[in-house]
C-alpha cells in the first residue's frame, strides 16, 4: 500500500478563499454583476487545490460547477478545449438546457457531437459574424443554466488556452452583466514569457470591471508544517520540517514530492523538483511506466486508445493504471480520460523520452486516433486537431499536411477561425516540402491560400496578403469565376480596413471578369456587395440601381440569400422618397424572407433597417415596438442582437425615455463591443450624457468613437459624431474647436455633393449654422466687426446648405430634415443679433410632431431667449415656463440650468416657487445694493460698467490702468458670477441694474 503523499486538509489560503466566495456571492445576487477571477501562481504552488476546495464549497452551497482544462499541444491549439470539456458533462446527463435552445441546438453540435448531426450557424457567408454568433449561443446557454442556480465555470491552465477560448473569455468579460455566472481560471505565472499570448489578453481583460486577479504565494513555515502533519498524521519533527522547507522553499507540490522521496526512497533528498518527480515515476512497475510515456505524449487519453496504441495486455494495463492512480501520479477525469495529476509530472516524463521514442509515440497515437475518426460519421474537432498535432510532432510531413487541412476545415466549421488560420498556415509551410501536395491537401495551392485568407478575415492585413498571392497565381482569364470571388473577398477586406475606394476598385474588377449573360450566383453576390458598400457610403441612387440589378440576377439564378440582401439594401436606398409605404414594403419583404430562411444575419439587418426607416420617417413609437418584437424573435434563435439593443436605446432616447435607454446600454455593455458596434454604443451613451449635462463623460465617449471611425466612409457614424462634437464644443464656448469638428467630419465624408443622404448632411450643416451664430455673438462682444460679419455670412451659408440638403430626393419625406432647416434658419437669424422667436417656435413644433421632447425643450428655451431679446417678456415667461417643466420631466439638467440662467438675467418668473438660486432675478429691484449682492467687487463693478458701454479688453485696460490680460481675467470672472455666456448678456444685466449711467 503506497504511503499517502498528498494532504486532505485545506491549508492556509483563507483570504484567497474568502475573495473567491465573495465573487461567487456577488455573481449569485441577481442585482449584482457577474465576473471573472484569475488565480495566478507558480507551478505547484496550489492553484488547483484552492479552486478544487472552492468548487466543492460552491457546489455544497447550491451552485452548478462546470470544469474544463486547457490542453498543451505545442504549436497546435485545441479550439474551445475547456468549454467543450465543461459542457460535455451536461450533454451526457441529458440536461434540458440544450432542448431549450430550439433550432440553435444543432448549431452547437460542431463543438459537442453528442448533440446530434452538426448544423451550420445561420449567418450570411463571409461577414465574419459566425464566431460572434457562436459566442452569443454559448452566453445564452450559460444564462439559461444560471436561471436554475449560480454557475461556476472553472478553467484550469489558462496559459495553454487556445485563441478561441481566449476570445470567448474576452467576450464574456465584456458581456456578462447579471447572469449569475462566475468564471475562475488558473494560470502559471512562471510560464508567461515576454511574448506569451496570455500577456496581452490579461492586460486587456484585467482593465475591465468584470475581472480580478488572486495571487497564490508559497507556504510559510507554519503552513508547510501543517501540510506535512496532514500527510504524516502527526506533527513532523523540527529537523524534518526544516529540511523540507529549506529544499522546497514553501512550494507545496515540491514539499510533497520531497517528503515522498524521503519516506519511500533511500533517505537521500532530491536536488530538484524534477529529480523528486522522477523518483515517483521510477517507483512504479515497468508496465505502468510504459503507460505513463503514452499519456505524456497524448496529454490526456482514453483507456481503450491507450491500450490500442501501446498494444498492452488489458489486465496488465488495468493493474498498472490502478497502481499509477494509487501513487498519485495519474488521475481520472470526468470525461473518461486519464491524465497526470500535475502537469509538471507529465513534463518530466515527456522530457525524459528520447527523440526517436517521441516521434514513434506521436505517430502511433495519430494512426490510432485517425482510425477511430474515420469510423465516425463526422470527425470531431477534438480528434481532428489531435491527429494533426501528433503527425506534425512525429515529423511525418505528408500526413501532417493532409491532416492539418482537415483539422483546419473542422475548426472553421466550429468557427474557431484563429485556430483554422494557424493550421492553414502550417499547411502552406509544408506545401513545398512534400511530393504531390495537392493530392494530400485535396485542393490546389490557390484554394488553400483562399481558405487561409478566409480564416484570417478578422486580421485584414494577412487576409489581403494571402488573397493577393492567390490572385497572382491564378490564371484569371481561364478561371474568371474564381478570380471574381477572390476579388469580392479582397473588396470586403479593404472595406473593413477603411479603404472604401480600393474596395470598389476590387469589386469593379471582379464584375468586369463576369459576363452579364448567362446570369450567375457569383455576379449576383458581387452586385449585392457593391450595392451594400454604396448604400453605407450614402450614394443611394447608385446603390439602388446596383441592388436592383443584383435582385434581377438573384431571381434568375434562384438565390434567396442574395435576394434578401439586395432587398434590404434597396429598401434603405429608396426610403425618404415620395411613396414611403411602398418603400417600406421592400424592407418588410426582406424581413419575411429572412424569417422563412431562419437567416439570423439578415433578420438582424431587416429589423435594424425597417425600424430605422420608421424612425426617420416620423413613426418612432412604431420603430421602438418593432425592435422589441425583433429582439424577442432573435432571442429564440440564440442571438443577443446587440445592434437592435443599441438602436432601441437610440430611439428611446429620442422619445425622451431616458431610463429605458440607460438600462439598455449600461456601462458594462461597452466592454463587449468592437468596431462600428462599439461606435454605435459610444455615440448613444454620449448623446444621453450630453442630454443630461454630463459633458465630461460625453467627451470621453466621443473621443473613443472618433478614434474608431477615423478611416470609415459611413455617414451613419460620422454625422452624429460630428454633430455631437460640435455641440459639445459650443456648450463649452470652444468656437474654433467646434468649427474644426465640422471640418473634420465633412472631410471624412468626402464629396458631400455626391451624397444622397441629405437628411444626415442637413444635421451637420445645421450644426455649422449654430456654431457660426455663437461665433457672431462672440465677435460682437469683442467688438470685432469683421469677424462678426464673416460669422453672420457663414451662418446664413450653412442654413442655405441645410435647405439644399433637405431638398435632395432621398430626404424630402424625412420630417427630421425639415425640422433641421427651420433650426438652421433660426440660428442664422440669431447670428445677426436680432433673433426670430417664430422660427424657434416652428422648430419646436416640428420636433414635437416627431415626438422628440428633448429637442422641443431646447428649441423652446431658444424661443424664450429670443422673445426676451426682442422685448416680449410675457411671451418669454410663458414659453420658458413650458420649456423648464419639460426639461425637468426629462432630467435634462443642462437645459434646466440654461433656463435658470435666462431667468436670472432677464428677471423672468419661470416657476411659482423658484429655488433660492433663481430668486435673485425676481428680487433684484428690492435689494439695496444689487451689485454687491451679485458678489462683484468694486473693481469688477467698474469693469462691468465699461463692458456695458461696449469697451474692448484693451480699452478697459487703458481706462482702468491695467494690463489687457488682467482686464480679460476680470471679464471672465464677471461672466461666471452673473452666470451669462457673453459680454452682450453681461451688458444687458448691467443695463437692467441701472449701471449704464455709472462712471468708472
Amino acid at each position: 500500500m503506497p504511503a499517502r503523499v498528498t494532504s486532505d486538509a485545506f491549508i492556509g489560503r483563507r483570504d484567497q478563499l474568502a475573495a473567491l466566495e465573495g465573487a461567487l456571492a456577488s455573481a449569485g445576487a441577481s442585482c449584482a454583476a457577474a465576473g471573472l477571477v484569475f488565480v495566478a501562481g507558480e507551478s505547484g504552488v496550489g492553484k488547483s487545490r484552492l479552486t478544487d476546495h472552492f468548487a466543492d464549497r460552491a457546489q455544497d452551497g447550491g451552485a452548478r460547477v462546470l470544469w474544463g482544462d486547457c490542453i498543451d499541444l505545442g504549436d497546435s491549439e485545441l479550439p474551445y478545449a475547456p468549454i467543450v470539456s465543461a459542457l460535455r458533462s451536461l450533454v451526457r446527463e441529458g440536461h434540458p438546457v440544450f432542448d431549450a435552445l430550439g433550432p440553435a441546438r444543432v448549431e452547437l453540435a460542431r463543438l459537442l457531437p453528442e448533440l446530434g448531426t452538426p448544423g451550420d450557424l445561420l449567418v450570411e457567408p463571409y461577414v465574419g459574424s459566425a464566431q460572434g454568433r457562436l459566442f452569443e449561443l454559448l452566453l445564452g446557454l450559460f444564462e439559461r443554466l444560471a436561471e436554475e442556480s449560480p454557475v461556476l465555470l472553472v478553467i484550469e491552465d489558462l496559459h495553454w488556452a487556445d485563441r478561441s477560448t481566449r476570445d470567448f473569455l474576452s467576450f464574456l468579460s465584456r458581456n456578462i452583466c447579471r447572469q449569475r455566472l462566475l468564471v475562475v481560471s488558473t494560470f502559471r505565472v512562471d510560464e508567461l514569457h515576454r511574448r506569451h499570448p496570455l500577456r496581452p489578453f490579461l492586460a486587456e481583460i484585467e482593465r475591465t470591471e468584470a475581472a480580478s486577479r488572486i495571487g497564490i504565494e508559497r507556504f510559510s513555515r507554519d503552513e508547510l508544517g501543517a501540510q506535512l502533519a496532514a500527510i504524516l498524521g502527526a506533527t513532523p519533527d523540527r529537523e524534518l520540517l526544516e529540511r523540507v522547507y529549506a529544499r522546497s522553499e514553501g512550494n507545496p507540490l515540491f514539499a510533497e514530492e520531497i517528503l515522498a522521496a524521503e519516506r519511500e526512497g533511500d533517505g537521500t533528498l532530491p536536488e530538484s523538483l524534477r529529480d523528486a518527480l522522477i523518483l515517483r515515476v521510477e517507483a512504479l512497475g515497468e508496465t505502468a511506466q510504459e503507460a505513463l510515456r503514452w499519456v505524456s505524449a497524448a496529454q490526456r487519453i482514453e483507456q481503450d486508445v491507450l491500450q490500442e496504441a501501446g498494444e498492452l495486455e488489458p489486465r496488465a494495463l488495468r493493474d498498472a493504471l490502478r497502481d499509477a492512480v494509487a501513487h498519485h501520479v495519474l488521475i481520472t477525469q470526468p470525461g473518461g480520460h486519464l491524465a497526470f495529476r500535475h502537469a509538471l509530472l507529465r513534463e518530466v516524463v515527456y522530457d525524459d523520452l528520447l527523440p526517436g521514442e517521441r516521434s514513434g509515440l506521436h505517430r502511433r497515437l495519430a494512426t490510432v486516433l485517425e482510425t477511430i475518426a474515420d469510423a465516425e460519421p463526422c470527425v470531431s474537432l477534438e480528434h481532428a486537431t489531435e491527429i494533426a498535432h501528433h503527425f506534425d510532432a512525429a515529423g511525418d510531413q505528408p500526413a501532417a499536411l493532409r491532416t492539418a487541412v482537415r483539422a483546419a476545415q473542422t475548426a472553421e466549421r466550429a468557427h474557431a477561425e484563429r485556430e483554422a488560420a494557424a493550421l492553414y498556415e502550417r499547411a502552406l509551410e509544408l506545401w513545398e516540402r512534400v511530393a504531390d501536395p495537392a493530392a494530400l491537401a485535396g485542393c490546389d495551392h490557390v484554394t488553400l491560400l483562399a481558405r487561409a485568407a478566409h480564416a484570417h478575415q478578422l486580421e485584414h492585413h494577412r487576409c489581403i496578403v494571402l488573397l493577393k498571392r492567390a490572385l497572382h497565381e491564378l490564371d484569371q482569364d481561364a478561371e474568371p469565376g474564381r478570380a471574381a470571388l477572390l476579388l469580392e473577398r479582397l473588396g470586403r477586406a479593404r472595406w473593413s480596413q477603411g479603404k472604401g475606394q480600393i474596395a470598389f476598385e476590387a469589386w469593379d474588377a471582379a464584375l468586369a471578369l463576369l459576363p452579364a449573360q448567362p446570369p450567375s450566383e457569383e455576379r449576383a453576390r458581387l452586385l449585392a456587395a457593391k450595392a451594400g458598400g454604396l448604400m453605407l457610403w450614402g450614394r443611394y441612387a447608385d446603390a439602388r440601381t446596383m441592388a436592383a440589378e443584383a435582385l434581377a440576377v438573384a431571381d434568375a439564378v434562384g438565390s434567396r440569400t442574395v435576394r434578401t440582401d439586395a432587398l434590404n439594401t434597396m429598401g434603405v436606398c429608396v426610403r425618404g422618397g415620395d411613396d414611403t409605404a411602398a418603400d417600406l414594403s421592400l424592407l418588410r419583404e426582406a424581413l419575411t424572407l429572412a424569417r422563412e430562411d431562419a437567416d439570423v444575419h439578415q433578420l438582424v439587418r431587416g429589423y435594424a433597417n425597417l425600424s430605422d426607416a420608421l424612425h426617420r420617417t416620423g413613426d418612432a413609437y412604431a420603430a421602438r415596438a418593432l425592435l422589441v418584437e425583433g429582439r424577442r424573435e432573435l432571442r429564440d434563435h440564440g442571438s443577443q442582437a446587440t445592434c437592435l439593443i443599441l438602436q432601441q436605446a437610440e430611439i428611446a432616447a429620442d422619445l425622451g425615455l431616458w431610463d429605458e435607454a440607460d438600462a439598455l446600454v449600461p456601462p458594462e455593455l461597452g466592454r463587449g463591443l468592437q468596431g462600428t458596434t462599439r461606435v454605435f454604443y459610444e455615440l448613444t451613451r454620449a448623446g444621453l450624457s450630453m442630454s443630461c449635462g454630463d459633458h465630461a463623460d460625453a467627451r470621453r465617449r466621443l473621443e473613443i468613437a472618433d478614434e474608431l471611425v477615423a478611416r470609415s466612409y459611413e455617414p451613419q457614424w460620422h454625422v452624429p459624431l460630428t454633430a455631437l462634437l460640435a455641440g459639445l464644443e459650443r456648450r463649452e464656448r470652444n468656437i474654433e474647436a467646434a468649427r474644426a469638428a465640422i471640418r473634420t467630419g465633412l472631410e471624412r465624408l468626402g464629396d458631400s455633393d455626391a451624397m444622397d443622404d441629405g437628411a444626415r448632411l442637413a444635421r451637420i450643416f445645421c450644426a455649422g449654422a449654430g456654431v457660426e451664430a455663437d461665433a457672431a455673438l462672440q465677435a460682437r462682444d469683442l467688438g470685432r466687426a469683421d469677424d462678426e460679419a464673416a460669422a453672420i455670412a457663414a451662418a446664413r451659408d450653412w442654413a442655405d446648405r441645410t435647405r439644399e440638403a433637405a431638398s435632395r430626393p432621398f430626404a424630402t419625406a424625412m420630417p427630421e430634415a425639415a425640422a433641421l432647416v427651420l433650426a438652421a434658419d433660426a440660428e442664422a437669424a440669431a447670428a445677426t443679433g436680432t433673433p426670430d422667436p417664430q422660427l424657434w417656435a416652428l422648430t419646436a413644433d416640428a420636433w414635437a410632431a416627431m415626438s422628440r421632447p428633448f429637442r422641443v425643450a431646447r428649441a423652446r428655451w431658444r424661443e424664450a431667449e429670443a422673445r426676451l431679446m426682442v422685448g416680449d417678456r410675457i411671451g418669454a415667461e410663458t414659453v420658458g415656463r413650458d420649456a423648464l417643466a419639460l426639461a425637468r420631466s426629462l432630467g435634462a439638467r443642462w437645459v434646466v440650468e440654461e433656463l435658470r440662467a435666462l431667468a436670472r438675467r432677464g428677471r423672468l418668473r419661470l416657476e411659482t416657487a423658484p429655488p433660492a438660486a433663481d430668486a435673485l432675478a425676481e428680487t433684484v429691484d428690492a435689494i439695496e445694493d444689487p451689485v454687491a449682492e451679485l458678489g462683484l467687487t468694486p473693481r469688477e463693478r467698474d469693469v462691468l460698467c465699461l463692458v456695458a458701454r461696449g469697451a474692448t479688453n484693451r480699452e478697459i485696460g487703458e481706462r482702468l490702468f491695467m494690463a489687457e490680460k488682467t482686464a480679460s481675467v476680470h471679464v471672465s470672472r464677471i461672466l461666471a458670477k452673473l452666470d451669462v455666456r457673453s459680454r452682450t448678456e453681461a451688458a444687458a444685466v448691467a443695463h437692467r441694474l441701472g449701471l449704464e449711467a455709472a462712471t468708472a
